[in-house]
C-alpha cells in the first residue's frame, strides 16, 4: 500500500467511524445530506469538532447554518453575540452563553483551519478577536450587574472602568487556539461608588468584579470552560491584590519592577475600548517598558533569560516541543522582544504589541538582515500552523509532537506533506534555523575573548593590577616598543586618577573594569603604531560617558562597535570630538552604513535624507519646537558621522562627500523653513498677495553651499529674497506688512539654525553677503536685490555670485533669480580692470588671513592653494561669460572649469590638471578637518599640485602681478 493511501486510509477510517456516530445523533437527514462531504472531512481530522457535533447539536446546527467554510465577517459575528447577551438575566445564563459561543466559534474556526480554508495569520487574528469578545462581553455584563447593587465608581473622566490588560499572545493578537489567558486588572482612582445609601470602596467594588470575571471565564461547568485564567503576572504575583489602582501600579513599576516584567509588558494590551483612562494606563506603562535611548542595561537580563531558556531545554529535554524546544515559537518571540527592549525607546515604531510588524521593522531599520527576517517569519508561521493543528485536533493546550499515528497524519495532511516523516524533516530544518538566530542574539561575554591570545589577559592585568612602569613595559613588550609602552603607562595611570574623582556608581565601575581591558586590547590589535595619540582620544570619549552606563554597556556588549570606535578615533580627531560631545552618535556604530555600497545620485540621496528626516520628525509632537530643533541636530550629527566614516573608509570619493554634506544641508534648510513658515503664519497669517501654495520667498545659497562644496563644520552663506508688492499685508489676526513678515520669517529661520541646544548648533548661518551686508535688511525684495547687483555691488560681490544658486523657494522667484544672476555674470567687463581687482582682492585676503608664522601649509590661502583656483574660475566667468554664457550654467568650480575648457579659455590638459589639483587640495583639507588639524605638512604631492596652480595663475594674471 502506498504512503498516500496509508495516510488517507487512517484519516478516512476515523472519518467513517465518526460520520456514523453523527448520523445517529438525531440531526435532520436533509441537513446531514447537504453537508455530508464536509462533515466527513472534518470528522477525520478533529475529535474536538466531532465531540461538539455529538454533544452540542444546537451549536453544531448553527455552525452548519452559518456556512462555516466561507470567508466570515468575524466582527459581525462578535457584534451579534454581544447583542444576544443583552437578553441574559442571570449570571448562570451568562456562563452558559459564553461557553456555547466559544464552542461554536472555535469549532468553526478549527474546521476552517484544518481544511485549509484560511491562512494561519487570519486564524491567529480571529482567535484573538473571539477571546477579546468573550472577555469583554463577560466583563460588560458583570459590570452592569454589579453597579445595580453597589453603585458605580466615578472619576474625573466619568465612570471608572476596570481596565483589563491582555498579556502575552492575547496582547499581541496572536492567541493560541487552546490557551491560557494572562490578565492584569487595574482601575484609575481610589474612592467610593456613588450608591446613594450603601456605597463601597472602589477597591472592594473592583475586587468583587475581578473575582466574578475570573470565575465566569475559568470555571468548568457541564458546558465546559471559556479560558483558563492566569493572574500571576500582576504586581507581587499571587500574593498581590487582584486589582490595583493606577497610582499603586506606577509606584510598583517605578520602584520594584523587574526586567522580566518589562519583557512581559511589551505585549500588554488594554482590551477595553479606547478612553482617557486607557491612555493614562498606557502612559504609566510605556516608560517602564521602554527607555528613551538605546537600552543596553537590559543585556544582562536578556542574557540571563536566554540562559534560563537553555537550561530548561537541557533539564526538561524538550526535544519534541514546538513552542518551548530549541528553535521553537518561544525563541522567535524572545528574539523580537529582546530587540524591542533594547531599541524600542528610540525607535518607537518597534513599540508594537504584535510580532510581525516588529520583525518587519527590524529589517527596515537594518538591525537584522531582511533575508533573515523573511525566513524567520516564514518559519514562525510554519510553527504556529503546526501548533494550531495540534491543538485543534482535540482542543488541548499542547505543543508536543504526537505519538499516535492518527494525530501525526492529521498534522502531515493539514501542512500538506505526503507523510509525517517528511513533515519532521522540514520541522527539523525550521527549528534549527530559528535556534541559530536565537543563539546569535546575545553572545555570552567572553565568547570572543576565549579565542583571543594571551594579550587580552595581559591587557586585563595592565588595567586591574597596580604595577611599576618597568613591569608594565615588560608585560606588553611584544605589542609595543619601550617608548610607546612608557607613554601608554603614563596615560593609563593618569586616566585612573581622573576616574577616581568621578562618582559613577558600583554598576558603572564594574562595567568600566570589563570595558577598559577590551579598549586597550583592540587598540593594540588594530593600530599599535597610533596608540600614543589614540588612547587619549579614546579616554576622552570614555570620560564623556562614564556617567551614562548605557553607553559603557553598549561598548562592552558590542565588540564590533568598540572596534569601529577605535578605527574612527585613530583616523579622526574631528570624529572623536563629535562622539565625545554627542555620545548618542555611538548608536550609529551599531549599523555601520558607511561600509556598504554608497548611493551617490544627488536626487536619490536627497529623497533618502528627506524620508529619514520625515520619519525621525514623526517622533516629535508638532508643537514641540525645542524637541524638533533637537531632532534636526541629532539627525545632522548622525548623517554627518556616516559621511565622515565613509570618507575615512574610502567608500566615498571627495566630490561625493561634499555633495552629500550639501544635500544634507538643503534637506535640513527645507525642514527649518517649513517649521519657520508655520510658526510665523500662525501668528501673523500669510501675506495677502500669495496664491495657492506660494510663499513669495527664496533662499539663495552662496559659497560652499552654492557650489556643492560643503565641508565638515562649514557654515552656510545665505541670502533671503521675497517678491511682496508694496502695500501687501498679512491676513492673520495680528496684521503686519509683508516686508515685516518676511523679516520675521528670516529671523525665525536664523534662530532655528543658529540656536545651540543639547546637540549643538544646526548650522552657523551667515547673511553678510546680502545687499549692503550687515547694514542691509535681513530679507530684501527681488527688485532691491537686482538694483543693488546692477548698480552698487563690488566686484568681489559679483565673484561671490558665481557660486550662488537657488536652494529652495517659489519657481517664479527661482527663475527670476537665475535670470538676474545670469544678466550680472554675462555683463561685458574690461579684462585688465577685472584682473587687477581680482588680484588685489586675492592679495588682500592672503595678507589678512594667511598666518606667516604657521608651522605648515594653509591649503586655502597659500600660494597655489584652493582660493587661487576659485579666483581664477571667477575671473573666467566674469570676464568671458558675455561671450560664453555656458560659463554661468553651474555654480561649482569643477564644472565651470570643464565649460571654460570647452570655451577655449584653457586647454583640456590645463582644465584636467586644475580639476585634479582642486580635488586633491580639497581632499587634503577634508582630511585635515577630520584629523582636527589646520595646517598640512608639505609633501611631494602637494608641491606638485601647487606648482600646477601657480603656473596657471602666472599665465592668467602674470602681466598685472606686483613685482617681487
Amino acid at each position: 500500500m502506498s504512503t498516500e493511501k496509508t495516510k488517507n486510509g487512517i484519516i478516512q477510517q476515523h472519518a467513517d467511524e465518526n460520520w456514523q456516530k453523527i448520523s445517529a445523533a438525531g440531526y435532520p437527514p436533509e441537513l446531514l445530506a447537504k453537508h455530508q462531504d464536509s462533515i466527513k472531512a472534518i470528522a477525520g481530522l478533529s475529535p474536538f469538532v466531532t465531540e461538539v457535533a455529538l454533544t452540542r447539536p444546537v451549536v453544531f446546527s448553527r455552525i452548519l447554518a452559518n456556512n462555516w467554510h466561507l470567508e466570515i465577517d468575524i466582527d459581525s459575528v462578535c457584534e451579534q453575540f454581544n447583542q444576544r447577551l443583552s437578553d441574559i438575566s442571570s449570571e448562570e445564563e451568562l456562563l452558559v452563553e459564553l461557553r456555547l459561543f466559544r464552542a461554536e466559534q472555535m469549532a468553526a474556526l478549527a474546521w476552517r483551519d484544518l481544511t485549509n480554508q484560511q491562512s494561519i495569520e487570519v486564524s491567529l487574528s480571529q482567535t484573538s478577536l473571539l477571546a477579546d469578545t468573550l472577555i469583554m462581553a463577560a466583563y460588560n455584563w458583570l459590570y452592569a450587574s454589579q453597579i445595580k447593587r453597589y453603585g458605580e465608581p466615578q472619576g474625573p473622566e466619568g465612570p471608572q472602568p476596570m481596565l483589563i490588560l491582555g498579556m502575552g499572545k492575547l496582547g499581541g493578537k496572536e492567541l493560541n487556539f487552546s490557551s491560557d489567558i494572562d490578565l492584569i486588572f487595574a482601575y484609575p482612582y481610589k474612592g467610593e461608588t456613588d450608591h446613594p445609601r450603601k456605597p463601597i470602596e472602589n477597591q472592594q467594588f473592583f475586587t468583587k468584579l475581578a473575582q466574578r470575571l475570573i470565575a465566569a471565564l475559568n470555571k468548568t461547568t457541564p458546558y465546559g470552560q471559556v479560558f483558563r485564567v492566569d493572574m500571576r503576572l500582576r504586581p507581587f504575583g499571587d500574593s498581590g491584590p487582584l486589582v490595583a489602582h493606577f497610582a499603586a501600579l506606577e509606584d510598583y513599576y517605578q520602584e520594584q519592577g523587574r526586567q522580566w516584567e518589562r519583557y512581559a509588558m511589551i505585549k500588554a494590551r488594554v482590551l477595553n475600548p479606547d478612553s482617557a483612562y486607557s491612555a493614562q494606563l498606557q502612559a504609566i506603562l510605556a516608560p517602564f517598558v521602554y527607555r528613551r535611548y538605546l537600552d543596553f542595561t537590559t543585556i544582562d537580563a536578556i542574557r540571563e533569560m536566554k540562559q534560563l531558556i537553555n537550561k530548561e531545554l537541557r533539564r526538561r529535554r524538550l526535544t519534541n516541543n514546538i513552542k518551548l524546544g530549541a528553535g521553537g515559537i518561544r525563541e522567535v518571540e524572545f528574539f523580537a522582544q529582546s530587540f524591542q527592549l533594547i531599541h524600542g525607546g528610540r525607535e518607537t515604531t518597534l513599540q508594537s504589541k504584535q510580532l510581525l510588524p516588529v520583525l518587519h521593522r527590524l529589517a527596515e531599520l537594518q538591525i537584522v538582515e531582511t533575508q533573515a527576517i523573511e525566513q524567520l517569519i516564514a518559519d514562525y508561521y510554519f510553527l504556529r500552523k503546526a501548533e494550531h493543528t495540534l491543538q485543534q485536533f482535540n482542543d488541548e493546550q499542547t505543543q508536543l509532537l504526537p505519538d499516535n499515528v492518527w494525530t501525526q497524519q492529521v498534522l502531515a495532511n493539514t501542512l500538506d506533506f505526503p507523510d509525517y516523516e517528511a513533515f519532521l524533516a522540514v520541522l527539523e530544518q525550521v527549528m534549527a534555523r530559528v535556534h541559530s538566530q536565537f543563539n546569535a542574539l546575545v553572545a555570552e561575554p567572553g565568547d570572543e575573548q576565549q579565542q583571543q591570545d594571551s594579550l587580552f589577559s595581559r591587557c586585563k592585568d595592565a588595567w586591574q593590577i597596580g604595577m611599576h612602569e618597568s613591569e608594565f613595559t615588560e608585560l606588553l613588550d611584544d605589542a609595543l616598543d619601550a617608548t610607546s609602552a612608557s607613554a601608554l603607562y603614563t596615560q593609563l595611570t593618569s586616566f585612573k586618577q581622573q576616574l577616581s574623582k568621578h562618582r559613577i556608581g558600583q554598576r558603572g565601575e564594574d562595567t568600566l573594569n570589563k570595558l577598559m581591558p577590551e579598549v586597550v586590547y583592540y587598540m593594540l590589535r588594530q593600530c599599535p603604531a597610533d596608540s600614543v595619540i589614540l588612547l587619549p582620544r579614546l579616554f576622552s570619549v570614555i570620560s564623556a560617558i562614564t556617567g551614562r552606563t548605557t553607553y559603557l554597556d553598549l561598548l562592552h556588549e558590542n565588540p564590533d562597535v568598540l572596534k569601529q570606535l577605535i578605527k574612527l578615533c585613530a583616523r579622526s580627531e574631528w570624529i572623536t570630538e563629535q562622539i565625545r560631545t554627542f555620545p548618542l552618535l555611538l548608536d550609529e556604530l551599531l549599523t555601520p552604513l558607511y561600509l556598504q555600497q554608497q548611493q551617490t545620485d544627488i536626487a536619490v540621496v536627497y529623497e533618502q535624507y528627506s524620508d529619514e528626516l520625515r520619519q525621525s520628525a514623526l517622533r516629535v509632537e508638532p508643537e514641540d519646537t525645542e524637541q524638533l530643533m533637537e531632532q534636526w541636530r541629532q539627525f545632522k550629527l548622525c548623517q554627518q558621522l556616516r559621511i565622515a566614516a565613509s570618507d575615512i573608509s574610502g567608500s566615498l570619493p571627495i566630490a561625493r562627500v561634499s555633495d552629500k554634506l550639501t544635500i544634507l544641508a538643503e534637506v535640513l534648510l527645507k525642514a527649518v523653513f517649513t517649521s519657520a513658515w508655520q510658526q510665523v503664519t500662525e501668528k501673523f497669517g500669510a501675506p495677502n498677495h500669495l496664491q495657492d501654495d506660494d510663499t513669495g520667498f527664496l533662499i539663495v545659497g552662496y559659497g560652499k553651499l552654492g557650489g556643492y562644496e560643503l565641508g565638515y563644520g562649514s557654515d552656510l552663506d545665505l541670502v533671503f529674497i521675497h517678491n511682496a508688492p508694496q502695500g501687501a499685508e498679512t491676513t492673520g489676526p495680528k496684521q503686519v506688512s509683508a516686508q515685516q513678515f518676511y523679516i520675521k520669517l528670516a529671523q525665525r529661520i536664523m534662530h532655528l539654525l543658529n540656536t545651540r541646544t543639547l546637540s549643538g548648533q544646526l548650522y552657523e548661518a551667515d547673511l553678510r553677503l546680502r545687499p549692503s551686508g550687515n547694514s542691509g535688511l535681513l530679507c530684501c525684495h527681488l527688485s532691491g536685490f537686482t538694483h543693488y547687483q546692477l548698480n552698487e555691488a563690488w566686484t568681489w560681490e559679483h565673484q561671490a555670485l558665481v557660486r550662488a544658486r537657488s536652494i529652495m523657494g517659489d519657481k517664479q522667484l527661482q527663475t527670476a533669480f537665475t535670470e538676474i544672476r545670469n544678466s550680472i555674470l554675462t555683463r561685458q567687463r574690461n579684462l585688465t580692470e577685472l584682473a587687477d581687482e581680482v588680484v588685489k582682492m586675492r592679495l588682500k585676503m592672503r595678507d589678512h588671513l594667511l598666518d606667516s608664522q604657521a608651522q605648515g601649509l594653509d591649503l586655502k590661502q597659500c600660494e597655489g592653494g584652493i582660493t587661487d583656483i576659485e579666483f581664477m574660475v571667477q575671473y573666467w566667468v566674469l570676464g568671458y561669460a558675455h561671450q560664453y554664457p555656458a560659463l554661468t550654467q553651474w555654480p561649482d568650480n569643477l564644472r565651470i572649469l570643464e565649460n571654460a575648457s570647452q570655451a577655449g579659455l584653457l586647454s583640456p590638459l590645463q582644465s584636467e590638471q586644475l580639476q585634479n589639483a582642486y580635488l586633491t587640495l580639497r581632499d587634503h583639507y577634508h582630511q585635515l578637518t577630520l584629523a582636527g588639524e589646520k595646517f598640512a605638512h608639505s609633501n611631494e604631492e602637494l608641491e606638485t599640485v601647487r606648482t600646477v596652480v601657480t603656473t596657471q595663475w602666472q599665465q592668467v594674471f602674470g602681466s598685472i602681478l606686483p613685482e617681487e
